[in-house]
């Protein structure tokens, strides 16, 4: 795995790709933690939400890899969206996971209903001037949502992490994340279930390069300048998933993937009360 990574607005660095933790919980999900860091993995995307901190953090705790050469992420829930709520978040998930700090700590969804998600930044900003943390950020949010709060504190979030695949390229919340020096992270990057990692278009350029379909998926995000999370359950996925750095997609083999997009609508919408966590 290349050890290039990319840098955040507020000084910190983050892996080219990370491990999603989502959906497992307990004895699982700590063993493909502990699978994952001995490969080559030092980014782990967890969430209070998980029900999985405490898994996630045995593993990093038991690891012989060293906490300095990680970047471990959470996210916190709507309940916690106040500035001590945020502090309060904090804290548990560093009990939860039994580690001295996170790299880089989310709002997990806007919950723009519930219309704290500014207070909720505003706490997380704390947070950042305080020391106790190198990176913030937020998950799942729209543009109108990220000017909304960088214009509340001037403070612009180092990570937004959004649904992101091939079938949806997310252009508009991107070119608005380049603009303002936001890292887009992508989670779900294979795709909802398995449609992409069958379909014929992906499958012959898989052929073509002699790669899987899942790492042609995830090189894809690699050319875009986003840090894709998969999520894994063999050890042979995980370790197909994070051999993607020694090959490139040819032009002719992007203009087939760009013509798999659906447009924004297809994404989970962060403004509707079904999506919020």
């Amino acid at each position: 795995m290349t050890s290039t990574r990319l840098p955040l607005i507020h000084g910190a660095a983050i892996p080219r790709i990370g491990l999603g933790t989502w959906p497992f919980v307990g004895k699982q999900c700590e063993s493909i933690v502990d699978q994952a860091l001995g490969l080559g993995y030092r980014l782990i995307d967890t969430s209070h939400k998980y029900d999985n901190e405490e898994a996630v953090g045995r593993a990093i705790r038991s690891s012989s890899v060293s906490r300095e050469e990680l970047f471990v992420t959470s996210k916190f829930n709507k309940e916690d969206h106040s500035q001590h709520g945020v502090r309060r978040a904090y804290e548990e998930s560093l009990r939860r996971t039994g580690l001295d700090y996170l790299d880089l700590f989310l709002i997990h969804w806007p919950v723009p209903w519930q219309d704290r998600y500014v207070e909720a930044w505003e706490g997380l900003v704390q947070l950042l001037q305080s020391g106790k943390i190198a990176a913030i950020g937020v998950s799942n949010f729209k543009t109108s949502h990220l000017e909304r709060i960088i214009a509340a504190t001037e403070h612009v979030p180092d990570v937004n992490q959004i649904q992101m695949s091939v079938d949806l390229p997310r252009a508009e919340p991107r070119k608005f994340h380049t603009a303002r020096g936001i890292l887009t992270e992508g989670w779900s990057p294979l795709g909802r279930g398995t449609p992409l990692l069958q379909d014929d278009r992906v499958l012959k350029i898989a052929d073509d390069l002699g790669r899987t379909p899942g790492q042609i998926l995830l090189r894809w995000h690699i050319e875009q300048r986003a840090v894709p999370v998969p999520r894994a359950s063999t050890i042979e996925k995980l370790q197909q998933n994070l051999n993607i750095f020694d090959f490139e997609l040819a032009p002719d083999h992007l203009t087939v993937l760009d013509s798999m997009a659906k447009g924004e609508d297809a994404a989970r919408d962060s403004d509707s009360p079904e999506n919020g966590h």
